[in-house]
C-alpha cells in the first residue's frame, strides 16, 4: 500500500471517529431535552433543573471522549498536517446531509484544538469560517407548523395551536384563554388590520420548556407584516393547564432569552432552522446567544468569537480597563465599541480574599448549572484566546502584565489571554446610583435601589446567597434590571449561616473594635448589610421603603427553610401585571 492511500484511510478514520463523536453527544443531547415534554406533563420539576445541570456536561464528555480514542489509535506520525487537512475535508463531506452540520464542525474544533497547540488554529485545520451551510435543512417533524384563520377562523386556529402540543394534561378552560389571547391582540394593536390571502400563524414545532413552563413560541404573517408572540403555558394549583399571557412585543420576547436565565430544553431535530425562526422575530439578538439559550452552549462561543473578530476587522477602537471601582479577584476589560466586558482571574487577590483560583472557577461553572432566575449574568469561558496587540491600549498592556502575567503569552502580532471570562457590559449600579443622584433623579434612585433588592430576594430564593452584595457587583440592564454578576464569593443558601448578633456581656466588650462572639466560614449576619449598602440618606430612605427585612435574619432562615423543604418558587419573566389573571381580573391559578 503506497503512503498516499494510507494516509487516505488515516484520516477517512479520523473523520468517522469524529462524526460517531459527535453524533453520539447530539443523540444524548436531543434525548434530554425531548424528555423536557414529559417532564412537564409530570411536573417534575426539580428533575427538570436537574436535567439542564447535566445537559452542560454533555459536550465536553464527548469531546474527552472522542479525543482519547483518537490518541489511542493513533501514532505520532498519523497526526502530520496533510493527514488533518484531508481529514477536515473528508470530514465536511460527511455532513452534505447532515441535520447539525454546524453544531458538527464546532466538535471537530474543540476535539483538534484538545491535540494540536493553538499555532495550528487557522482555516486550514478547523472550521474558522463554516464549510456547510446551514440553509433550508429539512426537519421531520418540520422547525414549525402553520394555520391559516381565512379557513378555520381566528379563534378556532388559536386553539388548535395548543391543542396540538398534544400535553397530557387538560386545560382548566382552553376557550376562556383563548378568549383572552384575542382580547390581548386587539386592545395591543388597537385596531385588527384586514385579512390578506397570505393570513398565517406559524409557530415553533416544540415548546421552550424552563422551570415550570413551556413557552410557545411563534408569530402570525398577515400580507408584508410580521407579528411575532409567545405564550407561557403553565399548571394550575390543581394540575391542569393554562395559558397565562400573551407576550407581542419583540423586546419582551427578547427579554425570555436573557443570558441572566437558565436554557431552554427544546425538542429540535435541525437547531439552526430554530435560530433562523427566532431571529426573524428577534432581528437584533445575536445567534451566539440564541444557540446558547438553546442549551448549545459551544456553538454560543463558535459564533460570538467568530462575530468578535468580525466586528475587529470593522472597527479601530482599543481594548481598555473598564470604568468603575477595580476589583480585588477580576481585572475587567472592555471594547468601548463592543458591548461585552473581558474578565480574567488575577494571579494575586486583595488581601480581603480568601478564595483561590479553582475555587473562582468553580463559582463561574455554578452559576451555569443554577437558575439565574434573570438576575446572574451568564458567561462564555474561553482558553488561549488571540487577540491583535495593536487593539490593547498602553494602559490595559500594563495593567495585564502586572496582574495577570501567568496569563499572557505573546504570537507575533497577537496577545494570548489563555483564559478569560466574558459577559454582556452593564452599566455598574455603584456608578448609576451616584449619576442619578447628582442628577436629582430620586426616581431612578429609587428604582435602581427596589430592583437591587428584589435581586438579592430572588437570589435567595433560588438558592444563591451573592456573598458580596456591594452595588459594585451588580448592573444595570438596558431594560433597567439589577443584575448580578461578580461571583468569586457566591454560596448556596442552604449552605450558610444566618445568625443575629448576639448581644454584648458588658460594655468594655460593646466599645471594643473586636467582635465579642465566634464567628465561623459560613456566618453571616444580615444586621451588617446596613454598614455598607446604605451609603447616603436617599438610598436609606429607599432601602427602608422595599426592603427592610433584607436586614432581618429572619427573612434569611425563612427562604433556608422554604429550599430544604423543596419549595419551588414561580419566576415570571415578564411583567406581573400581563398576566392574564391581573389583566382581566380572573384570579390567579397558580
Amino acid at each position: 500500500m503506497s503512503a498516499g492511500s494510507s494516509d487516505d484511510l488515516i484520516s477517512e478514520s479520523i473523520a468517522n471517529v469524529l462524526v460517531d463523536g459527535f453524533n453520539k453527544h447530539y443523540r444524548l443531547f436531543h434525548a434530554s431535552s425531548a424528555l423536557a415534554k414529559q417532564r412537564f406533563d409530570q411536573a417534575s420539576w426539580q428533575e427538570g433543573q436537574q436535567a439542564v445541570r447535566d445537559r452542560i456536561q454533555f459536550y465536553d464528555d464527548r469531546v474527552r471522549e472522542t479525543t482519547e480514542r483518537l490518541r489511542r489509535d493513533l501514532t505520532a506520525d498519523s497526526l502530520s498536517d496533510s493527514v488533518w487537512q484531508q481529514a477536515k475535508l473528508q470530514f465536511i463531506g460527511l455532513l452534505t446531509n447532515h441535520k447539525q452540520p454546524e453544531l458538527a464542525e464546532t466538535f471537530f474544533n474543540s476535539v483538534f484544538c484538545q491535540i494540536f497547540h493553538r499555532t495550528y488554529f487557522h482555516n486550514d485545520f478547523i472550521f474558522v469560517r463554516p464549510a456547510v451551510s446551514t440553509e433550508y435543512i429539512e426537519s421531520d417533524p418540520p422547525t414549525y407548523r402553520c394555520y391559516y384563520p381565512n379557513e378555520s377562523g381566528f379563534r378556532e386556529s388559536i386553539r388548535q395551536v395548543f391543542v396540538d402540543f398534544g400535553w397530557a394534561r387538560e386545560f382548566d378552560d382552553l376557550d376562556r384563554d383563548v378568549e383572552f389571547i384575542l382580547r390581548s391582540i386587539e386592545s395591543h394593536l388597537g385596531t385588527i388590520p384586514a385579512r390578506e390571502a397570505n393570513l398565517q400563524i406559524q409557530v415553533l414545532n416544540s415548546a421552550f420548556y424552563r422551570n415550570k413552563g413551556a413557552y410557545v413560541i411563534g408569530k402570525a404573517v398577515n400580507g408584508a407584516l410580521e407579528y411575532p408572540f409567545t405564550v407561557p403555558v403553565l399548571h394550575t394549583s390543581d394540575g391542569k393547564l393554562y395559558l397565562d399571557t400573551v407576550i407581542l412585543d419583540a423586546w419582551r420576547i427578547a427579554v425570555l432569552f436573557s443570558l441572566s436565565r437558565a436554557y431552554f430544553m427544546v425538542d429540535m431535530e435541525v437547531p439552526s432552522g430554530y435560530v433562523q425562526f427566532l431571529r426573524s422575530i428577534m432581528p437584533n439578538k445575536p445567534r451566539s446567544e440564541l444557540y446558547t439559550m438553546l442549551g448549545l452552549g459551544k456553538q454560543g462561543k463558535t459564533m460570538f468569537f467568530r462575530d468578535l473578530i468580525f466586528h475587529l476587522h470593522h472597527s479601530a477602537d482599543q481594548f481598555i480597563v473598564a470604568p468603575g471601582i477595580r476589583g480585588l479577584v477580576m481585572l475587567v476589560f472592555t471594547l468601548p465599541s463592543y458591548p461585552y466586558v473581558f474578565k480574567v482571574i488575577k494571579d494575586v487577590f486583595g488581601s480581603s480574599k480568601d478564595v483561590d483560583h479553582d475555587t473562582v472557577r468553580r463559582k463561574y461553572q455554578l452559576v451555569k448549572q443554577v437558575d439565574r432566575v434573570g438576575r446572574m449574568a451568564d458567561t462564555l469561558e474561553f482558553s488561549n484566546v488571540a487577540l491583535p496587540r495593536k487593539r490593547f491600549s498602553q494602559e490595559l498592556i500594563d495593567e495585564l502584565y502586572k496582574e495577570v502575567p501567568s496569563l499572557m503569552e505573546e504570537d507575533g502580532d497577537d496577545l494570548i489571554i489563555k483564559h478569560l471570562y466574558i459577559e454582556r457590559r452593564m452599566e455598574p449600579l455603584n456608578l448609576y446610583l451616584e449619576k442619578a443622584e447628582k442628577a436629582g433623579r430620586a426616581d431612578q434612585v429609587e428604582e435602581a435601589v427596589r430592583e437591587y433588592g428584589n435581586a438579592i430576594r430572588e437570589l435567595a430564593i433560588a438558592n444563591i446567597f451573592p456573598g458580596d452584595m456591594l452595588w459594585k457587583n451588580f448592573g444595570v440592564t438596558r431594560y433597567g434590571r439589577v443584575v448580578f454578576y461578580d461571583y468569586d464569593e457566591i454560596e448556596y443558601m442552604t449552605d450558610c449561616k444566618f445568625r443575629r448578633i448576639p448581644p454584648p456581656p458588658n460594655f468594655e466588650a460593646e466599645m471594643s473594635g473586636e467582635a465579642w462572639y465566634s464567628v465561623s466560614r459560613q456566618d453571616i449576619f444580615p444586621e451588617e448589610f446596613q454598614t455598607f449598602l446604605l451609603v447616603s440618606d436617599k438610598i436609606r430612605e429607599a432601602f427602608m421603603r422595599h426592603h427592610p427585612d433584607l436586614f432581618d435574619v429572619e427573612f434569611w432562615q425563612q427562604t433556608q427553610e422554604q429550599i430544604r423543604k423543596g419549595a419551588m418558587q414561580d419566576f415570571f419573566p415578564y411583567p406581573e401585571s400581563q398576566r392574564f389573571c391581573n389583566v382581566f381580573g380572573n384570579g390567579c391559578l397558580a
